[in-house]
């Protein structure tokens, strides 16, 4: 461990007793140890016991800076893990990072690049555009064309900084982990690896610009969307180079009233790019907060969003969207039992659930929602409604789930924020139940037998030889079954045989004896001991030795 792991380690520390976090744990769970270690910190008091645990939670993860405070974010969306209190407290985090200086960044572009700035690019800005706790942005121009670009570069050492934050919360983790016990319900470990996997992914600006260019690619002809061209050339694991584009930040309602904007179209246009992304290019943009989305100033009665920083996207399985698709599609039909099913079938709560209890319970939180109108009945919530219920039933954390619950919380704020009257069910249950029918209808049956046609048609050459092959295996396998067959029947006739000879000497012993301890005649006492001896021997020698068929 290195000395700046050991000072991260104390710090952390310290901000963890100053809000008295320690306090959360179950103390009756808590090993002596802890309290030894607790004690040996006498200096560091709880200085904000007058506030709420969830609010001190909060201080703490933005006070430990961008790694707790995106950790902090993502639980924020975990409602199948916190209550309301703490989901919403969390929510509240904001990333806000001074930019880092301008000479630091022209000297990280230049190592990517492995040239000077002005080699490749013209009016470089020295004053950033923007600043994240993960990266920094920059404006220029290139000089092959002159097209204004933005140049993504990470901060100076934040690989490694992440990294021993990362182990400390490993590390913290796995000690929760054995508080706990098995079977609890925060599993902090895996929560923690979700995290590490997302983050390490926003670390790599190489594989964002390879999101950016699929996203770009899926929505190439799309009136709804549009991703900033990427110049794949410029683009290395801590350098992105992207076109630059003008919109206004989707947050700015006031800036979009005042230039005519079609709100309406355009909030129902947020819900379609979102069922568009995951049931039909099974690709989503999984940070769709107001800062990653603007809108086109451009012909403002036919809006379009502009979509930025792609380094967290979200994918379902085909098993996952179906079930997905068929438990929307139950809600709107009111179908409670269907719901309870589908959380079975697909995995996401214990087969060993009790359905009857689990369908009453899905009822209890879903039936209040249709005495709203329409447009006050939130889709977000009604997701995290389930997955708060099925909490009860040891839901199984699938965190690709988790990553669409906050993209379609994200997707409805803005619909809301843009058009409060936004009906969503009505823009989602036509998709949905026509996706549906593509699935599962004939023209998917169709569709799938076209897909796999040529692959079929390349192998149909082979199809006589395999069919001679397997004939002949076949025949091979049935002489082999029938030779075994015929060594077990002998075997069989073999031990009957033995057996008839060994119980009827039994009978001539035991009568031959009966006989010899009566006043009778010797000679049938001993014909009949004779006669069993001698077929006890032949029953003896005729016995089945070999039992390998």
């Amino acid at each position: 461990m290195t000395i700046a792991s050991i000072r991260r380690g104390y710090q952390v520390i310290k901000t963890v007793l100053h809000y008295g976090l320690d306090e959360l744990l179950p103390s009756k769970k808590t090993p002596w140890y802890f309290s030894l270690l607790r004690h040996s910190f006498f200096w560091l008091r709880n200085q904000h016991k007058d506030k709420p645990s969830a609010q001190r939670l909060k201080l703490a993860m933005q006070e430990l800076g961008p790694v707790y405070i995106k950790l902090g974010q993502m639980l924020s969306t975990r409602r199948d893990l916190l209550n309301d209190e703490w989901a919403e407290e969390l929510a509240m985090l904001q990333d806000r990072v001074p930019p880092f200086d301008s000479a630091l960044a022209r000297e990280a572009i230049e190592a990517e690049l492995k040239a000077p700035i002005e080699s490749l690019f013209d009016n470089f800005d020295e004053t950033p555009l923007a600043s994240a706790s993960i990266s920094q942005v920059h404006t220029a121009n290139l000089k092959e064309n002159g097209a204004e670009v933005v140049l993504k570069v990470l901060r100076p050492n934040v690989e490694a900084q992440v990294q021993a934050d990362l182990q400390l919360m490993c590390q913290a983790a796995s000690f929760l982990e054995r508080l706990l016990g098995e079977g609890n319900r925060l599993r902090p470990a895996e929560v923690i690896e979700d995290y590490r996997t997302t983050i390490l992914g926003e670390l790599n600006l190489n594989l964002e610009a390879l999101n950016a260019i699929k996203l770009r690619n899926n929505f190439l002809d799309s009136d709804a969307l549009y991703v900033p061209y990427v110049y794949e050339d410029y683009c290395y694991s801590r350098l992105m180079v992207m076109e630059r584009v003008y919109g206004i930040p989707v947050s700015d309602v006031e800036a979009l009233r005042a230039q005519g904007t079609n709100l309406k179209l355009l909030a129902e246009r947020g819900v379609e790019l979102f069922f568009t992304q995951v049931f039909r290019d099974n690709f989503f943009h999984a940070d769709m907060h107001p800062g990653n989305i603007f809108i086109s100033r451009e012909h403002p009665d036919n809006p379009f969003y502009i979509g930025m920083d792609c380094g967290i996207m979200g994918t379902l399985n085909d098993v996952d969207k179906r079930y997905l698709a068929e438990n929307f599609l139950a809600f709107f039909n009111r179908d409670y039992q269907r719901i309870a099913q589908l959380y079975i079938e697909s995995g996401w709560v214990s087969e060993n659930t009790d359905v009857l209890a689990f369908e009453q319970a899905v009822k209890v939180v879903c039936e209040p929602m249709f005495n709203k109108p329409l447009d006050e009945i939130s889709f977000g919530h009604v997701l995290l409604e389930l997955f708060r219920t099925a909490r009860q039933f040891d839901i199984v954390v699938q965190p690709q789930l988790v990553l669409l619950e906050k993209t379609l919380l994200y997707i409805e704020g803005l619909g809301r924020q843009l058009y409060p009257q936004l009906d969503l069910w009505s823009t989602a249950k036509p998709f949905l139940e026509q996706w549906m029918s593509e699935q599962v209808g004939p023209k998917a049956i169709f569709d799938k037998v076209k897909m796999k046609s040529p692959y079929w048609a390349e192998k149909l050459p082979e199809f006589p030889e395999l069919i001679y092959d397997n004939l002949k295996v076949g025949r091979k396998l049935l002489g082999t079954q029938q030779q075994m067959l015929d060594k077990y029947l002998k075997f069989q006739h073999k031990a009957h045989k033995s057996n008839y000879f060994l119980i009827t000497s039994a009978v001539l012993l035991i009568c031959g004896t009966l006989l010899l301890n009566q006043d009778a005649t010797l000679w049938p006492s001993y014909i009949c001991l004779t006669a069993g001896i001698v077929l006890w021997f032949t029953g003896w020698r005729s016995r089945p030795k070999n039992r390998k068929f």
